[in-house]
């Protein structure tokens, strides 16, 4: 691995952009299986990116999203 690489594993997973399903679990304290059922209930919301197959979850936009929701 390159330094660039080492880099990119050090920024804080607050600061991110950009959330895994497993990133964003433990972040929101949601379960994973949870998290994958809103993203295929919501697949066309703004709080989500496809890379390939892989969802990516925009983390202010999903803050947005869960600060709307009254029950997930």
């Amino acid at each position: 691995m390159n330094d660039e690489g080492k880099e990119m594993q050090l920024i804080p997973i607050w600061r991110r952009y950009l959330l895994t399903i497993t990133e964003a679990a433990e972040y929101y304290h949601i379960g994973e299986g949870k998290l994958r059922r809103i993203v295929e209930e919501h697949y066309d919301s703004d709080f989500i990116v496809m890379n390939g197959n892989r969802a990516l979850i925009k983390k202010e936009k999903f803050e947005t999203f869960l600060d709307d929701a009254s029950v997930i």
